[in-house]
């Protein structure tokens, strides 16, 4: 059934009201009973919530430094999509390319696996344990304690805090591990039995081929404690035998030949799914059977009119369904869009995912959307984020959904004209890369695609097509990791060089600096990279402890200006931030740029003063954004750079001219004001937000933040450059307002001597188009719209003329009765598809009842059109008559029981084929 119909708030079988959301919710969110126990906890009423919390305290209470989850997408790390893994925000410091606030941390960190080595996605739904968005429990250890304290601290919290049954636990260690192996002895209660030594694919941790790697340990518990023992790998492998805690020991650095050196300061690094966890705790089989995943399940199943049982493919949808919409509603809090490329590509990936499996419930209509606020039910304590953004969230999401509704629909009618045009060309089975085609390029999912041809009697090469699929995630690959590779390389290359050094940024209000030496300098040979002398005619980076160019961030461009030294300059054409180190990407015009050399270094006015007004403008338009359509605008997104600002945001539909001119008016009005921007370099990031600056959603910050304010009206964290009075912006242009991804609009604008020009040019244009038309500026658009209706109106009836020359009088030829019923055969000339569709719908009016057979000949081939009055269809239907006749000029074809088209290539056989009609008619009536 669809969305749109009347529904239930209560389980399928019971009478209730007409559907809403607060009594979706209020059924959804009743407490989960019936868990089954196969183990007693007689004191254990731990909540999803409860164990995150306890997780947490209890960790803090031995030293750790809570840390709040950091975004899904990683700052300052582009070898990563997304945050796959707990350690993912403290990977710095265990590479010791940082220093860590504090020795121990923990944390609950949100963590997302739908792409590259970790790619969960085609798990979800089928297996009761597999998720795209899951939670990671962690605690660390940043050359503090070691194995003792780790071991210690995990066994106590699972058998003290979270009270499981010594008696049903197991350990696993590295083969090679006795010191391990002994602790798990010495700490615990647990017989050497149940003590695991297991190989290095179980029990062996490495970041990559070489780099920081450790010995593992890991927690398991006995699902069914009460059947009899089984041996451990056929335990482990049937999953009676559950991980739920595993211990990383980072111990070594694996060198280059595969030796493993002791690192100075051994760390920790522990995780423990929430999900898997809490299912542990609740005594129930699956992760969907908690109160993590039950209330999204019961929503789900009560809009779609049925009811979850895990069992059945509708339970596979469902848990489909509620795993997914929370990867999505994450994503959209973090700042993440719909699109075609990167992070917006795998959210509308996955959201489509969702939707396919909604379809398969029945949903006609958009239905995701109305689960968004029950998630915020469920995890919105927790993650704050998910409120603050949830009417954005439910407005993107239900767009996005409409599209896709739309690109079945549009999609559609594209497959049917490729089956047409196969049949025409005597084919039965589309090629694979026109499915590849359908299925990349309209979206359409391969099972609808299958049925479609199933219903047109046409085959598909799925082979091919799955062989174009694997060429493009390939691709894919290819293209998204070459800037990956080249990034890593960079930041090996520099790591190799010795201690990281950080770069003061003194250039808020300094462009210049004199006399700074040079500390490395990298050459840059195509995707090379390597330490030396940058000499004449070279590209590199240039790295100093100080200098006024600021790196790219927060959707500001990067700084351009010169360098120079006594024996010779070079231009800045970039600047970028890897961690706390600024990268000046130069090319040397004269002399040898290296390391000692000390150099001038000048920003150039032209590129950053335009790039302030144009970074304070956009801060006054994202305020007024807000006061004009309210709270529930975010930004998603921004670029500020010298010739052009360009702003995302949030909002479900175009603005008006109205909204738009208000908008850019109250923009203007601040500017007009010369209000003095406030900046404060090192406040308190709680004290700030409570103070009511806009922290954007996505972003990372630290326990110290910088906020730009322009009293009274906009107030946020930023660490841009910004103009010391708004006065200095000059007059704002908005050039354009359109969408960019479903529910996200886009406004891009000039300011400065840029909108001075871009005015003074329309003006130019306005004058030209009075001279040309005769009238008054005021009466440009009204003279202009009115010259478009007049030549649209002459085009259309030209077209009509055509077409009725074409199709001629429908009594001039060709008609005769048939069984009662009128059939109109013609031959026309050659014309294009669309106008021969026309041409038949015309002749099909004229004749009143009846059908219309049309056929043309051009370069060889020949093009027929079969149309059936309405009233008709259930007798004659057009699909099966123009399968009848196609054959008869080499061809097939088929479509619609009111239209179908097909082709052949014997086109000197058409007269025959007009004449053999009436009968073919004759005969589809069963006379």
């Amino acid at each position: 059934m669809g969305i749109g119909l009347p529904l239930s708030p209560e389980p399928p079988g019971t009478q209730g009201s007409s559907p809403n959301l607060t009594k979706i919710l209020e059924h959804s969110l009743r407490p989960f009973r019936g868990r089954r126990t196969p183990y007693p906890f007689p004191k254990n009423t731990m909540n999803s919530q409860d164990i995150r919390q306890s997780f947490l305290d209890y960790f803090e209470r031995h030293g750790h430094r809570p840390t709040a989850s950091a975004p899904l997408v990683p700052h300052g790390d582009a070898t990563l999509l997304f945050v796959n893994a707990g350690m993912v925000p403290f990977k710095d410091y265990f590479l010791g390319a940082a220093a860590p606030p504090a020795p121990r941390a923990v944390s609950v960190q949100k963590c997302l696996r739908v792409s590259g080595k970790h790619n969960d996605l085609e798990n979800v739904g089928p297996s009761p344990r597999h998720h795209t968005f899951f939670e990671m429990l962690g605690n660390f250890s940043f050359g503090g304690y070691f194995k003792e304290e780790a071991i210690r601290r995990a066994w106590e919290l699972v058998t003290e805090v979270w009270e499981l049954p010594a008696e049903h636990l197991f350990a696993s260690v590295f083969h090679e591990d006795d010191e391990a192996f002994d602790l798990w002895k010495k700490l615990s209660t647990l017989p050497e039995g149940r003590i695991q030594r297991c190989g290095a694919k179980d029990n062996f941790w490495s970041m990559g081929e070489t780099g920081p790697c450790g010995p593992s340990s890991e927690i398991f518990v006995d699902l069914t404690p009460d059947l009899p023992l089984v041996d451990w790998e056929e335990g482990d492998a049937s999953g009676r035998y559950l991980e739920i805690w595993n211990l990383v020991f980072m111990q070594f650095d694996r060198d280059a030949s595969g030796a493993l050196n002791p690192l100075p300061s051994p760390s920790v690094d522990t995780g423990a799914g929430l999900e898997r966890v809490t299912s542990v705790l609740a005594g129930v089989s699956s992760n969907y059977d908690t109160d993590l995943f039950q209330p999204i399940l019961r929503a789900a199943a009560t809009l779609a009119g049925t009811e979850y049982r895990s069992e059945t493919e509708d339970g596979v949808s469902l848990r489909v369904i509620a795993d997914h919409l929370r990867a999505v509603t994450f994503l959209l809090a973090d700042g993440v869009i719909p699109s075609n490329e990167g992070r917006g590509y795998v959210l509308r990936r996955v959201l489509r995912r969702a939707l396919r499996h909604g379809l398969r419930l029945g949903f006609e209509e958009p239905f995701l959307h109305r689960l968004v606020p029950v998630l915020g039910e469920v995890m919105g304590k927790a993650y704050p984020e998910l409120g603050a953004t949830e009417e954005a969230s439910v407005g993107t999401v239900q767009a996005e959904e409409g599209k896709f509704l739309s690109t079945l629909a549009s999609g559609a009618r594209q497959v049917q004209d490729e089956i047409e045009t196969a049949k025409q060309e005597g084919r039965s089975e589309l090629a694979g890369p026109q499915v590849f085609r359908l299925y990349d390029t309209h979206g359409l999912p391969i099972e609808v695609l299958r049925e479609i041809a199933e219903e047109e009697r046409m085959a598909l090469d799925e082979a091919g097509f799955e062989n174009e699929l694997q060429q493009q995630r390939a691709r894919s690959r290819q293209s998204s990791g070459g800037g990956q590779q080249r990034l890593a390389r960079l930041r090996q290359v520099l790591a190799e060089g010795g201690e990281e050094e950080e770069t003061e940024f003194i250039g808020y209000r300094q462009l210049e600096l004199a006399g700074v030496p040079v500390e490395k300098t990298l050459v840059l040979e195509g995707d090379a990279v390597s330490f030396g002398p940058i000499a004449t005619g070279q590209r590199g980076v240039l790295v100093v402890d100080r200098t006024p160019f600021y790196a790219e961030s927060g959707g500001q461009v990067g700084d351009r200006g010169r360098i120079a030294w006594p024996e010779g300059s070079a231009s800045v054409t970039d600047t970028q931030k890897d961690r706390d180190r600024i990268l000046h990407y130069v090319e040397v015009e004269e002399g040898t740029l290296e390391p000692g050399v000390a150099v001038d270094l000048q920003v150039s006015p032209e590129h950053r003063l335009p790039t302030q007004r144009n970074h304070t403008a956009t801060h006054l338009l994202h305020a007024a954004l807000r006061e004009e359509l309210g709270d529930g605008v975010r930004q998603a997104g921004s670029l500020v750079a010298p010739d052009r600002l360009r702003f995302d945001f949030t909002h479900g539909r175009p603005l008006s001219g109205e909204e738009k001119d208000r908008i850019a008016g109250r923009v203007n009005d601040k500017i007009l004001e010369a209000q003095e921007a406030v900046i404060v370099g090192n406040r308190d990031f709680d004290e700030a937000v409570a103070a009511g600056a806009m922290a954007l959603f996505g972003e990372k910050y630290g326990d110290r933040v910088r906020t730009v304010e322009i009293p009274g009206f906009s107030l946020e964290l930023c660490g841009g450059c910004h103009v010391g009075n708004t006065g200095e912006i000059g007059p704002f242009v908005l050039t354009s307002e359109r969408g960019t991804a479903s529910g996200v609009r886009r406004i891009e604008a000039v300011t400065g001597r840029d909108a001075l020009d871009l005015l003074r040019g329309r003006d130019r244009q306005l004058a030209a188009a009075e001279a040309f038309l005769g009238v008054s500026g005021e009466r440009v658009a009204d003279e202009i719209g009115q010259l478009k209706a007049r030549l649209k109106a002459s085009a259309d009836e030209m077209a009509k003329l055509r077409m009725e020359m074409l199709a001629g009088p429908a009594e001039d030829d060709g008609a005769r009765e048939v069984a009662g019923l009128q059939v109109l055969t013609k031959e026309v000339p050659p014309a294009p598809a669309n106008e021969l569709r026309n041409m038949a719908d015309t002749l099909r009016g004229k004749i009143g009842s009846g059908v219309v057979v049309l056929g043309t000949r051009q370069d060889g081939k020949v093009t027929l059109i079969v149309a059936v009055t309405p009233d008709l269809t259930d007798r004659v239907a057009a699909g099966a008559l123009v399968r009848r006749l196609a054959p008869m000029v080499g061809g097939g074809g088929g479509g619609r029981p009111d239209f179908a088209q097909a082709g052949g290539k014997e086109p000197e056989k058409l007269d025959a084929l007009l004449a053999a009609a009436p009968d073919a008619v004759r005969e589809e009536l069963g006379d």
